[in-house]
């Protein structure tokens, strides 16, 4: 009798398939990607459209947050499904026809291992940040850069960022409502590149504390208008305080850019 019971059991097992997806989105007019209590989110905005179009109630699972404001070229996440999904193309048009509404797009959309997870998987994660150096303010760019006007010594912002480089304690760039249990982490790559009127400037590592790019980006900034020295720079990344810290640079020039898996 217990064996006929097994049996039954296992017959209503469901079969998961799992997917990987890659969004863009615009995250101006959103408080963050994570799912709130109050407000507009990105996940809770892609749940409710694929939900809607799969006929089943999804849950997506993103590598990372990212706050209010921030942008994503590469944000990843995944979600399972009871169906295989059989033409994936034709998906990503129906998700788009509503997401692009609100400025959010699906770039891809692969099958994946059941294993795989977006979060837990990833080997590094790739931020950007835009700062438009120039006089005049931006148009078409509101609200996608940071603008400064004064000119920026891009070269002191090298050997600042050089400074970063490895495996530290970067309490002083981190957020005091980071809930990540160690300060330590390998900052692998930052290139700073200027293309006509926009600097650019990419961090490469596996995880980042929460703030901690925008706070470094802050940083930087006041070595490239001059107001602090290289120096000064250094001490305050070694003092591991926070209030020593320069103020975050704004949400709207950080991108997501890339997760690596």
């Amino acid at each position: 009798m217990k064996n006929l019971c097994s049996v039954h059991k296992l017959k209503k097992v469901q079969i998961l398939h799992r997917y990987h997806i890659i969004i863009e989105y615009v995250g101006t007019n959103f408080n963050g990607f994570q799912i709130q209590r109050k407000g507009k989110t990105v996940q809770k905005f892609i749940q409710s459209i694929i939900s809607k179009i799969l006929k089943e109630k999804v849950t997506i699972v993103a590598s990372g947050r990212t706050d209010s404001g921030v942008h994503a070229t590469g944000q990843s996440a995944h979600f399972d499904i009871t169906k295989r999904i059989n033409n994936i193309n034709k998906l990503i048009q129906s998700l788009n026809f509503f997401l692009n509404k609100k400025l959010v797009s699906i770039k891809e959309i692969k099958k994946k291992n059941i294993n795989f997870h977006s979060r837990y998987s990833a080997k590094e994660r790739i931020y950007k940040y835009l700062i438009l150096n120039r006089l005049a303010p931006p148009s078409i760019d509101l609200n996608r850069v940071l603008h400064i006007r004064k000119k920026l010594d891009l070269n002191i912002m090298k050997k600042g960022a050089n400074k970063l480089l490895g495996t530290h304690d970067f309490s002083t760039f981190r957020a005091s409502n980071c809930y990540s249990t160690s300060p330590i982490r390998t900052l692998k790559k930052i290139i700073i590149t200027k293309r006509d009127e926009t600097v650019m400037i990419k961090f490469r590592s596996k995880s980042f504390l929460r703030n901690q790019v925008r706070s470094m980006v802050g940083c930087l900034i006041l070595l490239g208008q001059k107001k602090w020295n290289l120096k000064k720079f250094q001490k305050i990344f070694k003092s591991k305080k926070r209030k020593l810290c320069a103020p975050p640079a704004s949400s709207q020039g950080l991108y997501l850019d890339r997760v690596i898996y």
